[in-house]
C-alpha cells in the first residue's frame, strides 16, 4: 500500500471546487443543476485581453519567464498600485504567481515555521486553514458574528494575539459574507497591529473591484502606512476581469518575503504561463470603464436574490457591500423534517436537501468556519438566479417542523 505523508492528515479537499464538479458532472448526466457554489464571474474575458493572449503567442512569448514573472507585468502591477491605491512597490517587491491561491501557499511556506500562529476570522475563504496546516502552522480562528457583519473586531484582534501570531489575514471584500471593512473599522484593527512588529499581514484584496454603490475600496496598508514593511497585498485578475482560468495571481510586499516566495515558486512551477500574463499586462493597462457595467449588474442581481431570499420565510441575509456571495442564515431549517423523513441536522445537510429536492448547489457554512449558514454566488444570470430562488423557496415550504412528524 501506498505511503502518504502525515501532513496531508490536517488538508481536506476544497469544498467549493468539489461542489463544482459534482454540478458539472450532474448536468452531464443531464439533470437540471442550477450552480450557485462557483466563485467565478459568468461573463466572459473581456475581448481585448482575449486579444492580447493571441498576439502574444503570435509574437512568440511562449516560452519560460522569470520565475516572479514578466517584467511588463510587474511594471503594469506596479502602476496598478499607484493608480488605484495610491501606493508605491519597488519591481523587486512585486511578484506574479499561478493564481493567488499559490500567493497564498508561497507566503505561508516561506515564513512558517511549526507551532507559528496565524490569526484567520470566520467565516474565511476554504483554503486558508489548510495551507497554514501544511506548513506546520497553527490555524487560530476567530467567530465574527452576524452581528458584526461578520467582521473582525479589534478586541477580538488584541485578545488573539500570542507571542507565536506570525500573521493575520484579512479579506476585504470577503469570500464568502461579501463583507467591507470601512476606513474606521481598518484604523481600528491597525491600531491594534502596530504595537506588535512580529505580526505580519496578508491583504486579501481580489475582490478590490467588486465594491458597490460607490463605497471606495481600502486596505490596510492606505490606512496605516507603518504597517507597509510587514504586509503582503494579494491580488490578481481573475474575479475583476472574468480571468479565472488563465491562473494570474500576484503580491506586492517586502522584498526579503517577495524574494523568499520567488525562491520557492522556482522550485515548484516555476513562472505563471507566459501568454496568460501577456493577456494580464491588457487586463491591468487596457480600458477599466467595463468595471462599472459589471457592478452595475453584479448590484441588481444581488439586490434581486436578496430580496426574493428574504421573504423565504426561516432564511435571514443581510446585505453586502462587495464580492458576489450571499451568506444567508438557515438557522430555522436545523430540526426540521424532510418529505423523505430525513432530519436536517446541520447546514451542510441544509444543503445537501437543496441539490437533492430543488437541484441547486450552494456552500454549506460549516466550510468557512461559521455555521449555520449557507453561501450562494449570484455570479449568473438573473433568471437563473430567480428559478433558484422559488426551488429554494419550495424545498423549504416542504420542510415540516419536528413537532408535525411526531
Amino acid at each position: 500500500m501506498f505511503s502518504l505523508a502525515e501532513r496531508l492528515q490536517s488538508i481536506q479537499p476544497s469544498p467549493t471546487l468539489a461542489l463544482n464538479a459534482q454540478a458539472a458532472a450532474l448536468k452531464a448526466q443531464g439533470v437540471d443543476i442550477i450552480n450557485l457554489a462557483a466563485g467565478e464571474p459568468d461573463f466572459a474575458t473581456p475581448p481585448w485581453i482575449q486579444e492580447a493572449a493571441i498576439q502574444a503567442m503570435q509574437q512568440g512569448l511562449t516560452k519560460y519567464t522569470a520565475v516572479d514573472g514578466l517584467p511588463a507585468l510587474k511594471k503594469a502591477i506596479q502602476e496598478k498600485f499607484l493608480r488605484d491605491n495610491n501606493l508605491e512597490y519597488e519591481l523587486a517587491e512585486i511578484t506574479v504567481a499561478n493564481g493567488g491561491k499559490q500567493i497564498l501557499f508561497n507566503a505561508m511556506m516561506a515564513t512558517l515555521n511549526p507551532g507559528d500562529e496565524v490569526i484567520i476570522s470566520a467565516p474565511y475563504w476554504v483554503s486558508y486553514p489548510d495551507v497554514v496546516r501544511m506548513f506546520g502552522g497553527v490555524d487560530h480562528i476567530i467567530p465574527c458574528l452576524e452581528e458584526t457583519q461578520f467582521k473582525l473586531t479589534p478586541e477580538q484582534l488584541e485578545n488573539a494575539i500570542t507571542e507565536k501570531t506570525k500573521w493575520v489575514i484579512l479579506n476585504s471584500p470577503s469570500n464568502p459574507t461579501g463583507a467591507v471593512y470601512t476606513r474606521q473599522e481598518l484604523r481600528a484593527l491597525a491600531d491594534v497591529l502596530c504595537p506588535y512588529p512580529h505580526i505580519y499581514v496578508l491583504s486579501d484584496d481580489i475582490y478590490e473591484h467588486l465594491i458597490y454603490e460607490g463605497i471606495p475600496f481600502q486596505n490596510i496598508v492606505q490606512i496605516e502606512p507603518r504597517l507597509k514593511g510587514r504586509t503582503l497585498i494579494l491580488n490578481g485578475v481573475s474575479k475583476s476581469y472574468s480571468m479565472t482560468g488563465w491562473r494570474i495571481g500576484y503580491a506586492a510586499g517586502p522584498k526579503a518575503l517577495i524574494k523568499g516566495m520567488t525562491l520557492i515558486q522556482s522550485q515548484s512551477t516555476s513562472n505563471a504561463c507566459s501568454i496568460a500574463q501577456g493577456a494580464a499586462i491588457q487586463a491591468l493597462n487596457g480600458p477599466q470603464g467595463f468595471l462599472q457595467e459589471w457592478r452595475e449588474i453584479f448590484t441588481e442581481r444581488r439586490n434581486t436574490t436578496l430580496t426574493a431570499l428574504q421573504r423565504i420565510k426561516g432564511l435571514r441575509c443581510f446585505q453586502p457591500d462587495g464580492a458576489f456571495y450571499l451568506y444567508v442564515n438557515c438557522a430555522e431549517m436545523i430540526g426540521k423534517i424532510t418529505p423523505q423523513g430525513q432530519i436536517i441536522e446541520t447546514d451542510n445537510h441544509f444543503c445537501r436537501y437543496l441539490l437533492d429536492s430543488a437541484r441547486v448547489t450552494a456552500v454549506s457554512g460549516d466550510a468557512f468556519g461559521l455555521s449555520p449558514y449557507f453561501r450562494i454566488s449570484y455570479a449568473t444570470s438573473l433568471p437563473l438566479l430567480q428559478e433558484a430562488c422559488r426551488r429554494i423557496a419550495q424545498a423549504v415550504s416542504d420542510l415540516k417542523p419536528a413537532a408535525d412528524a411526531a
